[in-house]
């Protein structure tokens, strides 16, 4: 009897109470929720200010109101690849992270694992930074400004407010994410209303040429694509009777209709004003009254795009061998976090070699995200559940824990999009030749490509093949 109350507490996913589970399948009795649910994470995780600025990026490369307004729509749409994505976590029960060991092997997904946690963790500490000195010019209109102390008191809170929800778990941060997102669509309908007006939609770009067209695209399509490695995070507890139809069109309209909206008051704002400190130039396109709101607006959106971050680093460091539970590995992310915020705050303005860094890593993460998605479609998502937590004696050890046809896609990838990449911190040689263009992102096609060409006869997992599934750690 206490062995069965001891499970059901730990299976037990709701809301204000710590999530048991972890990277360990989700029974069918545990499973939960509907397609809905997923629209309410996508959309309010992404009503964020990051894509204002985006927007103005697209403007600031060249291109005219409707031509930046069409990247930004282009953009949008990948929402719905993201989302039925996520079948993948109705099929299995796990994390994506743990999936993809389908695409490349037990140990050859280990090393995309470790770089996915340093880019979950990376953009965590820039959307903590940025909801940060939201909050502090927010307490300086207060009157509570000059010295550290408005500022570690802005990082607390806004660490606290992340930590919290992520902490508690997944039940939590669609419960967050739903109710915050009630309030910031309401004020960032507000900031749309103000700054569309304005905008110069009969100015003609000065010809962008292929190098503005193709940042464009990159800037834009980036975000969307740093969430391919975390879907089935937040489906897994989903029943498995759950339609693709109904996840794709859920998850995929609320990531669409948050990102394009605010990529446009982006675009709206640029053809207005100087967009190089993008929080300080919407800001002044505001009447007064409502720049208060406006900052409560760049911390909320930070905050609730920063959950789902943090929380996903947590599964992402149980699939990297940590032999702890989620609630307690995602101490360690906090952790993490925390110290960089502070480097960034206090110590040195590290934010923007990060960003850099970071967006060099779409050299990994495009090419990778095409051998997932290749496979995923290969296998028809149909995987061998448990054998996802096997070691050497599964399907899915491969060769010395290595997938042959997994890791030569990446790499393929990965070597295209370095030799067409054109970031801060490298340019690739044929950039020049091609006229100035970033083709980074067409990495994800050529690895998806090689993929198929090198698996499509062998992707199947061995039929029958069920191994125990891992239990719920304490």
């Amino acid at each position: 009897m206490a062995q069965q109350t001891r499970a059901a507490e730990v299976g037990r996913d709701e809301v204000f109470q710590v999530e048991g589970h972890g990277i360990d399948p989700i029974p069918d009795a545990e499973r939960h929720g509907s397609a809905k649910d997923v629209f309410w994470l996508w959309f309010g995780s992404n009503l964020t200010f990051t894509y204002v600025i985006n927007g103005a990026l697209a403007v600031a490369f060249g291109l005219s109101f409707w031509q930046a307004t069409a990247v930004v729509v282009i953009g949008g749409l990948s929402f719905f690849v993201i989302s039925a994505a996520g079948l993948s976590g109705v099929r299995t029960g796990t994390a994506t992270l743990v999936i993809s060991r389908a695409a490349f092997g037990v140990l050859g997904n280990w090393p995309a694992g470790l770089l996915n946690w340093v880019v979950s963790i990376g953009y965590t500490i820039v959307n903590t930074v940025v909801g940060t000195l939201a909050l502090e010019a927010f307490l300086a209109d207060l009157g509570w400004g000059g010295g550290h102390a408005p500022r570690a008191l802005a990082l607390a809170v806004t660490l606290a407010m992340t930590f919290a929800v992520a902490l508690w778990g997944h039940a939590t941060v669609q419960f967050a994410e739903r109710w915050m997102a009630y309030a910031l669509v309401a004020g960032f309908a507000a900031l749309l209303a103000f700054v569309l007006p304005g905008a110069d939609t009969a100015a003609s770009a000065a010809g962008p040429g292929a190098s503005g067209w193709s940042l464009a695209f990159v800037v834009m399509l980036a975000g969307p694509f740093s969430y391919v490695p975390m879907p089935a995070d937040y489906t897994r507890y989903l029943p498995r009777t759950t339609s693709l139809r109904a996840l794709t069109w859920s998850g995929g309209l609320g990531g669409f209709l948050s990102s394009v909206a605010l990529g446009v008051a982006g675009v709206a704002a640029a053809t207005q004003a100087d967009m190089t400190d993008a929080v300080a130039g919407a800001e002044g396109l505001l009447p007064g009254w409502f720049q208060p709101l406006f900052l409560a607006l760049v911390l909320g959106g930070s905050v609730t795009n920063s959950i789902i971050t943090l929380y996903s680093s947590s599964l992402n460091l149980q699939v990297l061998g940590i032999p702890w539970s989620r609630a307690r590995a995602i101490v360690i992310s906090a952790a993490v976090t925390a110290i960089g915020s502070l480097g960034a705050l206090f110590l040195t303005d590290f934010t923007t070699s990060l960003l850099s860094f970071l967006s060099l890593l779409i050299i990994v993460f495009a090419p990778w995200g095409g051998v997932f998605l290749a496979d995923m479609v290969l296998r028809r998502c149909t995987y061998a559940s448990g054998a996802l937590h096997a070691g050497p004696d599964g399907p899915y050890w491969y060769r010395g824990g290595w997938h042959p046809a997994g890791i030569a896609a990446l790499l393929s990838g990965m070597v295209f999009a370095a030799l067409t990449c054109d970031s801060e911190l490298w340019t690739g040689p044929l950039v020049a030749p091609l006229g100035g263009a970033d083709l980074t992102l067409l990495g994800a096609v050529v690895s998806a490509l090689v993929y198929v060409l090198l698996a499509r006869r062998a992707v199947m997992p061995a039929p029958g093949f069920e191994a125990p599934a891992a239990p719920a750690q304490p």
